[in-house]
C-alpha cells in the first residue's frame, strides 16, 4: 500500500518540528564545551551497553538465523542511539553488547564498570532509584497475567491469593505479587521457566511483562491472557550518576529517534507498538514526539495506513531457533565455550596446585605463627560458598581500589579456594611417607630441603595423584558459576542456547558429552602416571 496524502503531511510537520527541536537542542545542549566533553567521554569509539541474552525475547536474543549473532529491540534501539549520538559528536561510534546475567547488570554497571548503560527492560524502582541515573523512558509496558487455556478460575490479580504463580525474581510484577498478597510465588531468573511450569501444571498463572507475553505466552496455544495488562510502567536506560553528558546525550538521541519514527518503526518490527506509547513523549517537544510516535496531537493514534511499512518480526520465532539451529550450527558454539572451560580449569588448578603446596609445608615444617595461620586458610576457604568468593573478587574489590578482570577474577577465586582443598590432599600424603625416608636421606648426607624435594616430595605427589584427579574433574564442572562474573562458559552457553531454542535434551546431551570428553582423559592420564612412578611388579 502506497502512503496517503495524509501521510506525506504529517511526515512533513513531524520534520519541521524536528528541524525547531534541533534548533533548540542546539541552544541548550550542543554548546562547544558540552560536545567536547562528550567526544572525550566516548573517545574510545565504543559505547558498551550491558544486556541479558539468555532467553530474552524480544529485548535480547540469539538470532535464529545465527546463533552468534544478538538481535532484539534494545538491540536495534542501541544501534540507533548511537548513531544519534555519533551525528551530534561528529565523531565515528559503536555499540556494543555485552553479555551480563540479568541480576549483576546493576553490580556490573557501578561497580566493575564493565559497560556504559543498561539497556534490558530495566525500570525504576524504590531500591535502584537515586543509586543510577535514568533516561527519559523508551517503552511503555504493563504486566501480563497469563494462564492455562483451560483456566476458569483466574480473571484477575485478586483470585491468585491463594494459587501458585510463576514470575521473575526480584522483578516489579515478583514485587506486585506481594503487594497483591499472593501467598505461593515461584520465581525464577529466565523468562522461559515460568511458562514453561504454567504449560506443565506445575503453577496456576504466570505473571510478566507485557513483551515477554507476546513472544513467549501469545504464540502457545495452552496458554492465555486471563485480562488486559495492569500495572502500567516503563523502560528505561540507566547510567553511571557521575556520567551526565553521556545521560543527556541519551535523552537527546531518545527524542530524535521519537521525532524521525525511528522508534516507533523499531516497536512496530517487533510487534510492540501500542496506544500506551503515547505517555513516552514528554516535555515541550512533546507534540513533535507524539508525530513521530505515530499519534496526533492529543495523542490519539493515527490511521496506520498512513504509516510506513515495516516487516514484522514472526511471533514464533523461538520456534525458528529450534528449526534453524542444527548441530552443524549450535556445536562450534559449544565448543569454542568448551574452550573456554579448559582454559579456566587448568589456570585454575595451576594456581591452587601452587598454593596448596605453599600452605600445606607452612602448616607442616611452618614456625607456630605460619602454621596457624595455614590452618585458618585451610579452614576459611573451605567453609564459605565459592560463589561468595566470586562476587567479593569481581565486585568487592573494586570498591577497595583493586580493579581485576572477569577471566582474572575467576581464576584467582577457584585458585584461592580449591588451594585449600590442595593443601589437605597435600598435607595427608606427604604425613604418610614413613618416618624413615627422613632419616635414610639424612643418612646419606642431604639437607632437609633435599629430602623433601628429592625423597619424600616424589612419593607424596604419586599418592595425591587420586584426590588431585578428582578435585580437577571437580573444577571443571564447577566453572559453570564463573556466569555470574561475565564470563561465557560452557554451562551458560548451553543455558542460553537451550533457553532460546528449547532443545533442553538434544544440547543438553551434547554439552554433557563435552564435559565427559574434558574430564575423562584425566582420569586415564592419572592412572597412567600412578603406573609409571609406581613401584615396579
Amino acid at each position: 500500500m502506497f502512503p496517503t496524502l495524509r501521510y506525506w503531511l504529517t511526515l512533513t510537520a513531524v520534520l519541521f518540528l524536528g528541524g525547531l527541536v534541533r534548533t533548540a537542542s542546539v541552544c541548550a545542549a550542543d554548546d562547544p564545551a558540552y560536545i567536547e566533553r562528550l567526544r572525550q567521554r566516548l573517545s574510545s569509539g565504543i559505547l558498551k551497553w550491558g544486556g541479558d541474552a539468555e532467553a530474552s525475547a524480544p529485548y535480547q536474543l540469539r538470532d535464529p538465523a545465527d546463533p552468534e549473532r544478538v538481535i532484539g529491540f534494545e538491540v536495534e534501539i542501541a544501534d540507533a542511539l548511537v548513531a544519534e549520538i555519533s551525528r551530534r559528536i561528529e565523531r565515528p561510534l559503536k555499540a556494543e553488547f555485552v553479555q551480563y546475567n540479568w541480576v549483576s547488570l546493576e553490580p556490573g554497571l557501578q561497580e566493575t564498570k564493565d559497560f556504559d548503560m543498561i539497556l534490558a527492560g530495566f525500570e525504576k524502582n524504590a531500591d535502584n532509584t537515586g543509586r543510577v541515573a535514568f533516561t527519559r523512558g523508551y517503552y511503555v509496558y504493563g504486566q501480563q497475567l497469563v494462564v492455562r487455556a483451560d483456566e476458569t478460575r483466574i480473571k484477575s490479580l485478586s483470585d491468585c491469593v491463594d494459587m501458585r504463580v510463576a514470575t521473575l525474581a526480584g522483578a516489579l510484577s515478583d514485587r506486585i505479587l506481594q503487594e497483591v498478597g499472593v501467598k505461593q510465588i515461584v520465581g525464577f531468573d529466565t523468562q522461559v521457566e515460568p511458562y514453561r511450569d504454567l504449560e506443565l501444571g506445575r503453577v496456576d498463572a504466570a505473571l510478566l511483562d507485557y513483551p515477554i507475553y507476546t513472544f513467549y505466552a501469545a504464540p502457545n496455544p495452552r496458554l492465555k491472557a486471563a485480562c488486559p495488562p495492569t500495572h502500567q510502567n516503563t523502560y528505561h536506560a540507566a547510567l553511571r550518576l557521575d556520567d551526565r553528558d553521556l545521560t543527556a546525550a541519551v535523552d537527546d538521541a531518545l527524542s530524535q529517534l521519537m521525532i524521525r519514527g525511528t522508534l516507533r518503526d523499531i516497536l512496530r518490527k517487533w510487534r510492540l507498538w501500542n496506544a500506551d506509547q503515547r505517555g513516552l513523549p514528554d516535555g515541550k517537544h512533546r507534540e513533535a514526539e507524539l508525530l513521530g510516535l505515530g499519534f496526533d496531537a492529543q495523542g490519539q493514534p493515527v490511521d496506520p495506513a498512513t504509516l510506513p511499512p515495516v516487516q514484522e518480526i514472526p511471533r514464533d520465532m523461538i520456534a525458528e531457533s529450534s528449526d534453524h539451529w542444527t548441530f552443524d550450527v549450535y556445536f562450534p558454539v559449544l565448543l569454542r565455550a568448551a574452550g573456554m572451560t579448559v582454559q579456566l580449569t587448568f589456570a585454575s588448578m595451576a594456581v591452587a596446585m601452587a598454593i596448596g603446596l605453599l600452605v600445606a609445608v607452612s602448616r607442616l615444617y611452618g614456625p607456630a605463627p605460619l602454621r596457624h595461620a595455614a590452618l585458618c586458610y585451610v579452614e576459611f576457604f573451605r567453609g564459605i560458598p565459592l560463589l561468595l568468593v566470586l562476587y567479593f573478587i569481581y565486585y568487592g574489590a573494586p570498591n577497595l581500589g583493586f580493579e581485576i578482570s572477569a577471566i582474572p577474577a575467576a581464576i584467582l577465586g577457584f585458585g584461592i579456594v580449591y588451594a585449600a582443598y590442595e593443601a589437605e590432599v597435600y598435607r595427608s600424603a606427604i604425613e604418610s611417607v614413613p618416618r624413615g625416608q627422613w632419616e635414610a636421606g639424612r643418612a646419606l648426607g642431604m639437607a632437609d630441603v633435599q629430602v623433601f624435594r628429592r625423597v619424600i616430595f616424589p612419593q607424596a605427589f604419586r599418592t595425591a595423584l587420586g584426590p588431585m584427579t578428582n578435585d580437577f574433574v571437580a573444577m571443571f564442572k564447577d566453572t559453570s558459576l564463573v556466569s555470574v562474573i561475565a564470563v561465557q562458559e560452557l554451562t551458560k552457553e548451553y543455558l542460553v542456547l537451550a533457553r532460546s531454542s528449547f532443545k533442553f535434551v538434544e544440547l543438553g546431551l551434547l554439552t554433557a558429552a563435552l564435559y565427559m570428553a574434558m574430564s575423562i582423559p584425566l582420569g586415564y592420564l592419572s592412572r597412567y602416571l600412578e603406573r609409571r612412578w609406581g613401584p615396579k611388579r
